[in-house]
């Protein structure tokens, strides 16, 4: 080839590769340009999302601040997991930014994250697990779906648990209290209700309803930092509610808990005298005639209270032989609500069932009530696991009317543990804190809920949650029973 052609060719080339390399450079200025013109917290918030220790992070108790006790705007800090008010200039959470180097906050309420003390808004994808934690959110699928889930998921610390199957911290005096949340968490119609009236509405939600739903989407969580729950701003607001009917500083009846919250709830859901005008009516009302020797009328009810026969006032143990003791008087769950049937003999005054809800609540009267204390039937009620025929107290032609679906499965048991109920203390004298019920510090009621996915059952006390064989539900004492119909 000439050489002058192939310098000719040379020089081509490399002007082209020089209008290249604008083009490129300008095609690069211009995507820096776009960078620059958007919003900057993307670029300070990477260099602070390294710093968030969700292992400190824990979203159960009152959102207060932890200066001023206001509980208003409240900020929680990723870093430590204090709570501090407002975010701008001269607020607490101003302050905390800038004298202990935590930069990353996120507000309680609408769960959007800043950086302080530059007041840059973050929109990272890598919060969205911290914003699940605080206030979870169920599509309707998943709540479809949460009978048939198995599967186990696993808290930071890789310890495993159950969503639904959660221990609750016992905060004082709260075991009665307890169990009563397990019971709702576990009532289908009222779960589902529960979890879907999440805070993505916009709507303003009575307190009461707001922190029972929270507290119920918690424990159904499957992505919880920690394999347990604190029931905290529910059960104040139980107290504040209750005028301290119910309070933390003694064990109260968990009956009596469960009959004012159903009311309270009832009453809160829009609820009237009507039949099935709430959620609460249509899972637990069912309706029973009373006679006697002027008229019939009939009455609804949320729950059966159960007579067990009388203690016996003398054992047969021996001195000599102190393992010598007296047998435990049994007695069946059919017995027992042989007060509500067809078949009971005349009186002057009787019940009988008419119609039979989804869920009937059993209650069985163990603690008898005196100007000194509250004494225990120890009466060991037996029953069977499936199929009690609650049809057979229905009159001939009701049962007909209820058709097939008149045998029930026992899907909770609430027991009580110890020799006695702690007596209510009037609010005027001054309680004994320091008695404990059991004898031994340790909690006086306990619950047993059936898992709908396999039908195994498990064992709730307080924190402490562990699967058990059905034969065990016979070891302690019956008190509370929700019985579920064969649908």
């Amino acid at each position: 080839m000439p050489l002058g052609k192939r310098a000719n060719m040379e020089a081509d080339a490399e002007s082209a590769h020089s209008k290249q390399m604008k083009v490129d450079t300008d095609q690069t200025w211009d995507t820096e340009t776009e960078e620059e013109a958007m919003d900057e917290t993307y670029q300070i918030s990477d260099v602070y999302l390294d710093t968030i220790n969700r292992s400190n992070l824990d979203f159960d108790f009152e959102q207060q601040c932890s200066v001023s006790l206001s509980t208003t705007n409240i900020y929680a800090c990723l870093v430590c997991g204090k709570y501090y008010q407002g975010r701008g200039p001269k607020t607490h959470a101003y302050f905390h930014s800038i004298n202990d180097d935590h930069h990353v906050f996120i507000n309680l309420q609408s769960r959007q994250a800043y950086i302080l003390p530059d007041n840059c808004q973050i929109n990272s994808k890598s919060l969205n697990d911290i914003k699940q934690v605080i206030s979870p959110q169920y599509s309707k699928q998943a709540i479809a779906s949460l009978d048939s889930r198995e599967k186990q998921a696993f808290d930071l610390q890789g310890k495993p648990y159950l969503p639904g199957f959660v221990g609750l911290n016992r905060i004082k005096s709260n075991s009665f209290m307890n169990v009563v949340i397990q019971l709702i968490a576990h009532v289908e119609p009222l779960r589902n209700m529960l979890l879907s009236s999440g805070e993505s509405t916009g709507e303003q939600q009575d307190v009461l309803l707001s922190k029972l739903s929270l507290l119920i989407r918690k424990i159904w969580h499957a992505q919880k930092f920690k394999a347990h729950v604190s029931p905290h701003e529910l059960v104040q607001e139980i107290v504040s509610l209750s005028k301290k009917r119910f309070r933390l500083d003694q064990e109260g009846d968990p009956y009596e808990l469960l009959i004012w919250l159903l009311n309270t709830l009832h009453i809160h859901l829009g609820g009237t005298r009507k039949r099935n005008s709430s959620i609460v009516y249509q899972a637990f009302q069912g309706e029973m005639l009373k006679k006697d020797s002027k008229t019939d009328r009939k009455m609804p009810f949320l729950a059966l209270s159960l007579e067990l026969p009388p203690k016996p006032l003398f054992t047969n143990t021996s001195l000599d032989d102190p393992d010598d003791r007296a047998e435990i008087p049994q007695v069946s769950l059919m017995t027992l609500l042989q007060r509500y049937g067809s078949a009971q003999p005349e009186q002057i005054s009787m019940l009988q069932l008419t119609k039979l809800p989804r869920y009937i609540i059993c209650h069985i009267k163990r603690f008898n009530k005196n100007e000194f204390a509250v004494e225990k039937n120890p009466t060991v009620v037996n029953f069977p696991v499936r199929n009690l025929p609650f049809g057979q107290l229905l009159p001939q032609d009701t049962r007909e009317m209820h058709g097939r679906d008149t045998t029930y499965d026992l899907v909770i048991n609430i027991c009580h543990v110890g020799e006695q109920l702690p007596q209510s203390t009037p609010d005027t004298a001054q309680p004994d804190v320091t008695a404990e019920t059991t004898g031994s510090g340790e909690s006086p009621f306990m619950v047993y809920i059936r898992n709908e996915a396999n039908g195994k059952w498990f064992m709730l006390h307080d924190l402490q949650v562990k699967p058990i064989m059905p034969q065990m539900l016979f070891l302690s004492d019956s008190y509370i029973q929700v019985w579920k119909r064969n649908d």
